[in-house]
């Protein structure tokens, strides 16, 4: 027996079991095995890498609109003059004669208190003064008799001092008295409240049969005549906010409509709770149909830097949020990919947006569909089927 020596060769290799040459594939087997290997490695790998289609997006190249920028805040129509009307004695309201939205005149009663109480103080008032009157007829008779006696030297000075005394002290009672059947009889006629001015019923602050001190508000009304357009302005709106300054304002219940206002008062300071300052504005040339309660849209003439942009105006459909700031989606040039870009926006009107930061003279922003795409994301820019809708 003959003894090969092996070296290199672990007990693992020696326990496997060799190929006989018939069971070994042939060169020709081998080959056709690799090549469909690597067909099927090329598939895959083709699969892996394909691009994904382009998403369709309704985009259009912006242009400056022309305008100029100007900052919009949102106000009401009220009366430059509002008084509440109440009465000036405590009483009891009997009858209400006006009631919320009626139209009053000056001088007309408007409510009642019972004059029962007001009547008994007049009743009171006339008998104290009677009295009086009558002390003062006395007094004055004793004062010419004792002049009379002092003359023949009958009296004592002493007395007559006296009697003069008690003349003027009489005569003092006699005033009170009719001062105060003058204010009684006042105080009767305040259980009527009659209106001071023409104007509008505004609230109803008291109920018939209720109990009301004086000078507590039974309605408010509000002037006819001069109005006043009132909104709140944050801080960043300051600046054109000046006595005099120019002002539009539209108004929701007459749509197409526009009216040239003046900045007639600035609040001096802000309000603790809201911190806005109250802006008044009149309007230049008023009109009856401007009433009061109206909602109204204010838009002031920008200044500053502001005033030097030229903005651009956006249908609300293309604005999105970046955080809490507004954005919107920007295609890029030559990438045709989705860029996220912030803007300043100065006015906010019905259907669109007056932009002035942020974009740039022919960019692509996409008009619609803006919660549906994402960042860097590959889109195909279709036009809209109405173009008109996206029109400034």
């Amino acid at each position: 027996m003959n003894i090969v020596k092996l070296s290199g060769l672990n007990a693992q290799t020696l326990s496997r079991p060799f190929l006989s040459a018939a069971a070994r594939p042939s060169l020709r087997g081998r080959l056709l095995i690799a090549a469909c290997g690597a067909i099927l490695l090329s598939a895959c790998h083709q699969r892996e890498t394909a691009p994904p289609e382009p998403k369709p997006v309704v985009a259009l190249a912006i242009h400056p609109d022309g305008r100029t920028p100007s900052a919009s805040l949102p106000a009401q129509v009220e009366a430059r003059y509002s008084t509440p009307l109440s009465f000036r004695v405590g009483g009891k309201v009997t009858e209400r004669t006006v009631h919320l939205g009626d139209t009053v005149k000056a001088g007309q009663t408007v409510a009642l208190l019972d004059p029962t109480d007001l009547r008994n103080n007049l009743v009171n008032a006339r008998a104290q003064l009677d009295a009086a009157e009558h002390r003062l007829v006395y007094a004055r008779q004793q004062l010419d008799r004792d002049k009379a006696q002092a003359q023949a030297n009958l009296i004592a000075p002493a007395q007559m001092e006296q009697t003069q005394d008690a003349y003027a002290t009489a005569l003092a009672q006699r005033d009170s008295a009719v001062a105060q059947m003058a204010l009684a009889t006042d105080h009767l006629r305040y259980a009527a409240l009659t209106a001071d001015h023409d104007g509008v019923i505004t609230s109803e602050d008291a109920d018939t049969g209720q109990n009301v001190q004086a000078a507590q508000a039974v309605y408010h009304l509000d002037w006819t005549g001069d109005v006043d357009i009132v909104c709140d302005a944050p801080e960043r709106t300051l600046g054109a906010l000046t006595v005099g300054s120019k002002a539009s304002v539209s108004l929701s219940a007459l749509p197409g409509k526009t009216f040239e206002a003046r900045v007639r008062e600035v609040s001096p300071a802000a309000d603790p709770q809201s911190r806005t300052w109250r802006v008044k504005l009149t309007l230049a040339a008023p009109s009856p149909e401007v009433r009061l309660g109206m909602t109204a849209n204010v838009a002031f003439d920008a200044v500053g830097d502001a005033a030097a942009a030229r903005p651009f105006a956006l249908p609300v459909t293309a604005l999105f949020h970046k955080g809490e700031d507004p954005a919107v989606w920007v295609v890029r040039a030559g990438s045709d990919t989705l860029e996220l870009r912030p803007v300043s926006i100065a006015r906010y009107d019905e259907r669109t947006v007056s932009v002035t930061g942020g974009l740039h003279d022919g960019d692509r922003v996409v008009m619609q569909g803006v919660h549906a795409v994402s960042a860097n994301q590959h889109v195909q820019v279709v036009a809209p089927l109405h173009p008109e809708d996206f029109s400034s």
